[in-house]
């Protein structure tokens, strides 16, 4: 009886890049709504928190993002109306609930159907490969984000240019707790809500080097930082036009635009270009080459013409790399210079 089913896929670097965050199953009994929250259902299709809000997620330790025993996930927001905190928690047989506190948490409430995926359209996509369809078939509840936030999206994804990600989610961790502030309402200890663009534009350069950051990725961070309101307007554009948006700052490229849209937006065409590793894995398992650059990734995706976003995250969540031939990229540390 158990040979009929296949174990949940381990946590991996590939898995973790393709949303996958663990987050325990929900009690049986509601949970308390806690000190007077603004409270909402999160109507539409129950989504799976932690495949959905995954690529949202900073490294293990985001503090702008918490998951706690009883199931829930916490996520510290800039919104337009300032910093707020959302809750957002799975329940048995019914869609999630979401509570939020702080002055941004009517806006948090009313984008939290979009942030549960409810924008996107899952039944558009048609796998056309075994490995997709299998990998789809393990995750019914996987939605696409929208969180309608570029600047929380586009600094972190700056912060990832071209170093480990374990550098990255640490300078991430050490400028939010730097600068930021402590989230509103009863979030979990040592919760923060990222810093304003202001502040942002306003860090000392001796503190980008104490956060490992080098000067170009700093300097790209401040450049959108002064323009952080046109750089918002993208979420109202479609993803190409959001893009070439982001492109206007010097040092976003495709690989930092796509990375951007696909959280900000929702985008469920938008594919990565320019990355180290993604064109071998998608090559590797759509048809064995782990050679396959972006061009190739491209042609190996066209069968998924709308939805290549989507289909490149099963492929990630599937687990499925190449064998490795080199040692993995050493991290960097300017701090000791």
């Amino acid at each position: 009886m158990a040979g009929r089913f296949r174990p949940p896929t381990p946590t991996t670097r590939t898995t973790f890049r393709g949303g996958h965050t663990p987050v325990p199953p929900p009690p049986n009994a509601p949970l308390d709504p806690g000190s007077d929250p603004a409270s909402a259902p999160a109507p539409g299709p129950a989504p799976d928190l932690g495949l959905t809000l995954g690529p949202l997620r900073r490294g293990p330790a985001d503090p702008t993002f918490r998951v706690t025993p009883d199931g829930s996930v916490w996520r510290a927001s800039r919104t337009p109306e300032g910093p707020g905190t959302i809750r957002l928690a799975a329940v048995r047989d019914g869609a999630p609930t979401a509570d939020a506190w702080g002055p941004g948490a009517t806006w948090l409430l009313d984008n939290a159907p979009a942030l549960l995926g409810a924008e996107d359209d899952p039944a558009a996509f048609v796998p056309r490969h075994k490995l997709v369809l299998a990998s789809l078939r393990r995750r019914p509840g996987l939605r696409l984000t929208r969180t309608g936030l570029v600047l929380e999206s586009l600094i972190p994804t700056i912060l990832e240019q071209k170093v480990t990600a374990t550098e990255a989610y640490a300078s991430w961790r050490q400028l939010v707790r730097t600068f930021g502030e402590p989230a509103p309402g009863p979030a979990p200890e040592g919760m923060y809500v990222m810093p304003d663009a202001r502040t942002w534009t306003r860090i000392p350069s001796w503190e980008w080097h104490r956060a490992n950051v080098d000067g170009k990725r700093s300097a790209t961070i401040v450049r959108a930082a002064r323009v952080a309101a046109r750089l918002e307007e993208a979420v109202l554009m479609d993803p190409p036009a959001a893009r070439r948006r982001l492109e206007l700052i010097p040092g976003i490229g495709p690989w930092t635009s796509a990375e951007t849209i696909q959280r900000s937006n929702g985008a469920p065409d938008e594919v990565t270009t320019g990355d180290l590793h993604l064109p071998g894995i998608v090559g590797w398992a759509l048809a064995g080459d782990r050679a396959a650059d972006d061009e190739a990734m491209l042609d190996l995706l066209a069968p998924y013409a709308g939805q290549r976003h989507r289909a490149v995250r099963l492929i990630l969540l599937s687990g499925r790399v190449p064998p490795r031939r080199a040692p993995r990229m050493a991290p960097g540390d300017i701090t000791r210079i």
